[in-house]
């Protein structure tokens, strides 16, 4: 654990917070984001999480750096799923193209209160139950077994169970009415299919969190470094949705290179469990190969799925 002082926590969430601002002040009227816009945003979103991992740098010293932007990239490498996810539910719910940003802006603040809920708990949990990380490691081993098999966590946004509870207890509209999410109809409150939209968006989330939250924990334990990094890769979302909204499809290879680093990270939390139980003559692997190891996988993943489209069926 690492002795973060007050202010840099309070630094923290007063990016998250400015930005978030910010960010639904740019976008409060409704239209379609094009590539150039996003992008311009997906930098501004990288650009922040890499000064922050600088400041963490100096000020709690090159472990902590380099844990943070080791988190921070396998977070942002993991949530590619989420994008397939996004695409996924915007088809489900016919939702109109400038009504997804609002959607996403919600679905991502939900994702930030609900991760750092899970990292919390994830966090006590190893540092009294050890063995913890053996169950760790076999759920991303399953997960790499069924990326590699083609057998990925199926999503059904209808029947999802965010979707199911809140219809159960809200009714919901077939309409869309501009961007609101409730509208007024015989003198009682409705929802409209936008705030379906946003349940489908979180009980997709919480389904990756599965393999987020162990992962993480493979980098580090600490509290500060596992959330900071997770947040930044959520707020940048968004952005890398819009931007690569279209492309999906072209980065095939990708699910691959996922598959080898949820593999690595699995051996990672291992090597690391045995350490700490076992012996401590078994090895562990230092966050700067693991930050290595994620940056070749998926620069080899992206290159050979660019030098190899894959053919048409």
């Amino acid at each position: 654990m690492f002795d973060v002082p007050f202010w840099l926590w309070a630094v923290f969430a007063a990016t998250v917070v400015v930005s978030l601002v910010v960010d639904l002040l740019a976008h409060r009227s409704a239209h379609v984001i094009g590539f150039k816009e996003a992008a311009a945003w997906s930098g501004l979103w990288v650009g922040l999480a890499l000064v922050f991992g600088a400041v963490v740098f100096l000020v709690l010293g090159g472990t902590a750096g380099t844990e943070y932007t080791t988190a921070w990239l396998l977070e942002k490498s993991l949530s590619v799923d989420n994008l397939f996810v996004f695409a996924l539910i915007f088809a489900y719910f016919k939702v109109p193209r400038e009504y997804q940003h609002r959607v996403l802006f919600f679905g991502v603040m939900g994702a930030l209160v609900f991760r750092g809920v899970f990292l919390a708990a994830g966090v006590a949990v190893v540092s009294r139950f050890t063995a913890v990380l053996f169950v760790f490691a076999a759920i991303l081993f399953y997960s790499v077994y069924k990326i590699l098999k083609g057998e990925e966590e199926s999503f059904d946004p209808g029947r999802s169970f965010a979707v199911r509870l809140l219809r159960r207890f809200v009714p919901v509209r077939d309409e869309y009415a501009g961007h609101k999410f409730f509208v007024k109809e015989a003198g009682k409150r409705v929802a409209t299919p936008l705030l379906a939209v946003v349940a489908a968006i979180e009980a997709a989330d919480l389904i990756f969190a599965v393999d987020s939250v162990p992962a993480v924990l493979a980098v580090s334990d600490d509290t500060f470094i596992v959330y900071t990094s997770n947040a930044f890769a959520i707020l940048g979302l968004r952005a890398l949705y819009f931007m690569l909204s279209g492309l999906l499809d072209r980065f095939h290879y990708l699910s691959t290179g996922l598959a080898v680093i949820l593999g690595f990270i699995g051996v990672k939390l291992i090597l690391q469990a045995s350490h700490k139980m076992i012996s401590h003559s078994v090895p562990e692997i230092p966050s700067t190969l693991s930050l290595a190891v994620i940056v070749v996988v998926l620069a080899i993943s992206v290159i050979m799925s660019l030098r190899r489209p894959e053919k048409a069926r």
